[in-house]
């Protein structure tokens, strides 16, 4: 049933000056539990994808191609062909390769967890910005406190909201939301270097000083502006909207079953993948079917959910289900330890995390 226009007897959204403030636990986690109790066959569709890396490595393959191809169109302002296709053709492959790494982060491309992180490294290349290892800890720790404030960094912060709830506001806010998901974790949650990160940071660097000093920046101003229009006023990234923000009820985590989970590896399927985060893209929709998830209201347009909050002046960016930090964990985990790792322990009761889990195999297999 659609959630904005269904008949489905949740309460309209209204005027907040605040976010809405939840007492109670994520709701993720007790549903996963009921419908593994329920139906045990779901563990059945865990685990990696092995088709993900050839999507990738194509995408990328298109998507440097024509860096190279609007080199020239790219300079002085850019001519409206460069424009046109970053828009249309630029700004999805680049949303496809996100959402992407978004499954890698999930350790959902490899069965071992080194090689989700290398091969995320590698799929960033594209991307201008290197966020990949950034994002992988920002992203699990999403998963695993979901709402909580001060951990939670795809959450707004009370300043954005004050400041960009009106419908001017709300404007600019999606025409740059790229650079407000790229650049608000560092001021609301710093990790602590490692490894991966430098390693993240000098394979980019090294691919634009490479670009730059053969080519020129034309690509990069092409990779640039896809980026933008990527997460801007285009109608795949109206998912960042349809995914988390509260448009009716108190609703905050919402699926989108449309035509465009095909351009993005089925991302619209939220509620499922917040459910069961170690079931890859192309096994959701059997998830869907199997957990009953059509029966939960539901988005079927995201493009309908873009100008709803756009313009329904009771939609800011205060619609977004908060909690408070209650155990301390903003003081007792760094943001860049190990325990970001947790994708396999948490959601399968091993005890382990995904690399123990493979030290503790390649043991028993050396004894």
């Amino acid at each position: 049933m659609d959630i904005l226009t269904g008949d489905h007897g949740i309460p309209g959204a209204y005027e907040l000056q605040d976010f809405l403030w939840s007492m109670t636990d994520e709701p993720h986690s007790s549903r996963r539990k009921a419908l593994i109790v329920e139906h045990p066959e779901l563990k059945d569709l865990m685990g990696h994808e092995w088709r993900t890396k050839y999507v990738v490595v194509a995408l990328m393959a298109v998507q440097l191609s024509l860096a190279y191809y609007l080199r020239e169109e790219a300079l002085w302002g850019g001519t409206l062909k460069f424009y046109l296709i970053a828009y249309f053709v630029g700004a999805t492959i680049t949303q496809a390769l996100f959402l992407a790494i978004h499954e890698i982060s999930h350790n959902l491309a490899f069965k071992k967890f080194t090689h989700n992180k290398l091969f995320g490294l590698f799929a960033n290349i594209p991307m201008v910005l290197p966020f990949f290892v950034a994002f992988k800890h920002y992203h699990n720790e999403h998963h695993k406190y979901q709402g909580i404030e001060g951990i939670d960094t795809d959450l707004p912060t009370k300043l954005e909201a004050r400041l960009l709830s009106s419908t001017v506001g709300k404007l600019f806010f999606i025409f740059n939301q790229t650079w407000f998901y790229a650049f608000r974790p560092m001021f609301v949650r710093q990790q602590a270097a490692t490894r991966w990160h430098i390693a993240n940071w000098v394979i980019q660097i090294t691919f634009l000083s490479l670009t730059y000093h053969f080519i020129g920046a034309g690509p990069i101003l092409y990779l640039l502006m896809s980026a933008h229009f990527a997460g801007s006023w285009h109608p795949i990234a109206s998912h960042f909207i349809a995914e988390h923000y509260v448009v009716k009820g108190h609703l905050e985590t919402a699926s989108y079953y449309g035509i465009l989970n095909y351009l993005t590896f089925n991302v619209g399927y939220h509620q499922e993948h917040h459910d069961f985060p170690t079931v890859s893209w192309s096994s959701l929709p059997k998830l869907q079917k199997l957990g009953g998830y059509e029966r939960l209201p539901h988005h079927l347009s995201w493009t309908m959910v873009l100008i709803e909050f756009l313009f329904n002046p009771s939609i800011s960016l205060f619609n977004r289900v908060k909690r408070r930090d209650d155990t301390n964990v903003l003081n007792e985990k760094g943001a860049a330890k190990g325990d970001a790792d947790y994708t396999g322990a948490w959601l399968q009761g091993t005890g382990l995390s995904q690399a123990a889990e493979e030290k503790a195999a390649a043991g028993k297999k050396n004894e």
